[in-house]
C-alpha cells in the first residue's frame, strides 16, 4: 500500500505540473495574440479613419466642382450653395487628413503636392465663379477650357484614389490578420481546453484508480479478517490430520520395523539350537558320538544354518531398506525450498523424457498439454521428483493387455492455484486402497513388481511442502488419474500462510 500511495502523489504531482504547464501555456499564447490583434485593429482603425478623411476631402472638392460647373452652365445660384459648403469645408477636412495621416505610419500621404492640387483648383473654381458673377461667362468658360483646372482636378483625383487604393489594401490585409489572429485564439483555446480535459480525465482517472485500490485493499482486509476464523480452523483441521497422519506413520513404521526384527530374533534361537547340536558333535572329544548326533550337527550345518543366516540377511537389507526410506523422506522435509518461475510445458517434456522410450516400445504415447496454466513459481526439484515418481508408476503398473495411454493436463483453480491431472490407463486401484497407497510401506493390488510402497507416500509429502494437496480417481483395471492441486506462486502462498 505505501508504494500506491508513492504512485499516487507522483502521478497527481505529474499532472498538476502538465495542467499548469498547459494553462501557463494558453495564458501565454491568448495574451500574445490578443496583444497581435490589438496591434492589428489599432492599424485598422487608424487606416480606416484616414481613407474617410481622405475619401471625404476628395468628395468635397468633387462637389465644389459640379457646383461650379453647374452655375458656370445655367448661372443658377442654387449651384453655388453646394460649392460655398465644399470650399468652406475643405480646409479643416483637410486638417483632418493631415492628423490621420500623422497618426499612422503604415502609408505615406503626399500632403504637400494634395495642398498645392487643392489650392490650384481652388483658385482656379474661384477666378470662374467671380467672372461669372460679374457678367463675364465667356472668359470664365474659356478659363475652364483651357483645361488647367481639369488637369489638377484629374491629377488630385488620382492621386487621393492612389492613396485610397493602398489604404484598402492594407485595410483588407489587415483584416485578414485580425481574422488570423482571432482565429489562431480560438484554436489556443480550444486546443488548450482539450488538453487540459484530458488531463482533468488523468487526473480523475488516477483518482479512481486510487480509490479501487484503496477499495481493493480494504476488501482485501475484510476478507483476510472475515476469513481468519476459518483459516484458524482450518489450520487447526491441518494441524490435527498431521498429528494423525504422524501417529499413523509412528505406528506403521514400528510396525514395518518390527517385522524384519522378529525375523531376526525368531532366526537367533534357530542359530542357538544349531549351534547346540554342532557343539555337541564337535566338544564330544573321545567318545565316539552318537548316530543321532552326527545327523543333527549335519542337519544344522546344511540346513538350519544357512537358512538362518539366509533370513537373518533379507531381514537386514529389508529393514536397511526402510530405514533409508524414511531418511529420504525426512530430508526432503528438511530440505529448503528454492520458488523460481517454471515453464510448466518444458519441466514436464524434460521429466517424461525418461520414460518415452519404454512408452513408445510397448506402442503407448505421452500427451501434454498445459496452454490453459502454462507457468508456476515453485520449487523445480521438488516438482521434477513429483512427476518422475507419478510416471514411473505409471510404467511400472500399466495393463499388460494394453499400450499405455499417459496424458497431462493443467487447469485454472481461482486465481491462487492450478489443477494438474496425470492420468493413465494402466491396471487401476481399487477404491478401498486409494488413500493407503499414499501411506508409507504400504501398497496395493498384486505386489509383482519391486519396491518398498514409498513412492506415492514420497509423492504426497512433497506435493505438501509445495503448499498443495494429490488425490486419486481410479478403478480397479480401468486405470488412475492423480489429481494435484498446487498454489501458481509458492512465494506468495508461504507468505499468506505463515509457513
Amino acid at each position: 500500500m505505501p508504494n500506491a500511495k508513492a504512485t499516487f502523489a507522483r502521478s497527481s504531482l505529474l499532472m498538476l505540473v502538465i495542467g499548469a504547464a498547459i494553462l501557463l501555456g494558453i495564458v501565454m499564447s491568448s495574451f500574445f495574440l490578443a496583444q497581435m490583434t490589438r496591434t492589428y485593429f489599432d492599424d485598422v482603425t487608424k487606416l480606416r479613419a484616414l481613407r474617410a478623411t481622405t475619401a471625404d476631402l476628395l468628395l468635397l472638392v468633387q462637389t465644389a466642382e459640379t457646383g461650379q460647373r453647374g452655375y458656370l452652365l445655367v448661372q443658377d445660384p442654387l449651384f453655388l450653395e453646394p460649392y460655398r459648403t465644399s470650399i468652406g469645408a475643405l480646409p479643416l477636412q483637410l486638417q483632418k487628413v493631415e492628423r490621420t495621416a500623422a497618426n499612422q505610419d503604415i502609408v505615406s500621404v503626399p500632403l504637400d503636392e494634395i495642398r498645392s492640387l487643392i489650392a490650384l483648383k481652388t483658385n482656379e473654381m474661384q477666378a470662374t465663379l467671380s467672372l461669372a458673377s460679374s457678367g463675364q461667362v465667356e472668359q470664365a468658360v474659356a478659363i475652364v477650357r483651357n483645361q488647367s483646372g481639369l488637369e489638377a482636378m484629374q491629377k488630385l483625383r488620382a492621386l487621393l484614389g492612389g492613396v485610397i487604393g493602398e489604404l484598402d489594401g492594407h485595410l483588407i490585409s489587415g483584416i485578414g490578420e485580425i481574422r488570423g489572429s482571432s482565429e489562431k485564439l480560438q484554436w489556443f483555446t480550444v486546443g488548450g481546453g482539450i488538453l487540459i480535459i484530458l488531463v482533468l480525465g488523468g487526473a480523475i482517472a488516477i483518482v479512481f484508480q486510487h480509490v479501487r485500490q484503496l477499495q481493493k485493499a480494504r476488501a482485501e482486509v475484510e476478507t483476510l479478517n472475515a476469513g481468519l476464523e476459518e483459516r484458524v480452523n482450518e489450520r487447526t483441521e491441518d494441524l490435527i490430520q498431521a498429528n494423525r497422519e504422524i501417529q499413523r506413520y509412528a505406528y506403521i513404521v514400528s510396525h514395518d520395523l518390527r517385522a524384519p526384527l522378529v525375523n531376526i530374533m525368531g532366526f537367533t534361537s534357530e542359530l542357538d539350537s544349531s549351534l547346540k547340536s554342532i557343539s555337541a558333535y564337535v566338544l564330544a572329544d573321545d567318545v565316539k558320538p552318537s548316530e543321532l548326533q552326527v545327523r543333527d550337527a549335519r542337519l544344522a550345518v546344511e540346513e538350519d544354518l544357512p537358512e538362518a543366516i539366509g533370513f537373518i540377511r533379507s531381514s537386514t537389507k529389508k529393514m536397511d531398506g526402510l530405514i533409508n526410506a524414511i531418511l529420504k523422506i525426512s530430508r526432503d522435509g528438511r530440505r529448503e525450498l528454492k520458488p523460481e518461475r517454471i515453464d510448466l510445458s518444458e519441466l514436464l517434456e524434460a521429466t517424461a523424457a525418461s520414460v518415452y522410450h519404454q512408452v513408445n516400445e510397448g506402442g503407448g504415447e505421452v500427451a501434454i498439454s498445459t496452454s490453459a496454466a502454462k507457468t508456476l513459481v515453485t520449487d523445480r526439484f521438488s516438482l521434477e521428483q513429483v512427476f518422475g515418481n507419478l510416471f514411473d508408476n505409471a510404467v511400472k503398473y500399466q495393463h499388460p493387455d494394453r499400450p499405455l495411454a499417459l496424458s497431462i493436463t493443467s487447469t485454472p483453480l481461482g486465481r491462487s492455484f492450478v489443477r494438474i491431472e496425470v492420468a493413465d490407463n494402466g491396471r487401476g486401484i481399487a477404491p478401498e486402497d486409494h488413500e493407503r497407497v499414499f501411506e508409507l510401506f504400504r501398497r496395493s493390488g498384486v505386489q509383482n513388481q519391486p519396491g518398498e510402497g514409498i513412492g506415492l507416500a514420497h509423492v504426497r509429502s512433497l506435493v505438501r511442502n509445495l503448499g498443495g494437496e494429490i488425490t486419486i480417481t481410479s478403478t480397479l483395471g480401468g486405470g488412475a488419474t492423480f489429481i494435484i492441486r498446487l498454489p501458481t506462486d509458492l512465494s506468495q502462498y508461504v507468505r499468506s500462510h505463515g509457513s
